[in-house]
């Protein structure tokens, strides 16, 4: 399973959605394009709103701008990978931490 997890300005993605084989799995493939897609735009208005890494399958992406823009971004990518986990519940989460 995929889990999203928001807290303060950062966001954790782990795992796999294990929906189909590596390579041919569409949850995955839609949580990377919905990401991927996200921080490029991001970056591309403002290259230093936000530092993403990767490591140990974990992608944290760490928010640096308040930016009106940036955050219109952020909150659409969180939107569609709610969406996303509406429909397929076995095997992405999204918790967000208060």
């Amino acid at each position: 399973m995929i889990k999203v997890c928001i807290k303060d300005k950062q966001i954790k993605i782990t795992g796999h959605a294990m929906y189909d084989d590596y390579g041919k799995d569409i949850v995955c493939a839609s949580v990377s394009s919905i990401v991927t897609t996200s921080v490029n735009l991001a970056l591309r208005f403002n290259d230093k709103s936000l530092n993403y890494n990767y490591n140990d399958e974990t992608l944290t992406i760490d928010i640096l701008s308040n930016d009106e823009i940036i955050k219109t971004v952020i909150l659409n990518m969180l939107e569609l990978l709610k969406e996303l986990s509406k429909k397929y519940k076995q095997n992405i989460i999204v918790n967000e931490e208060v």
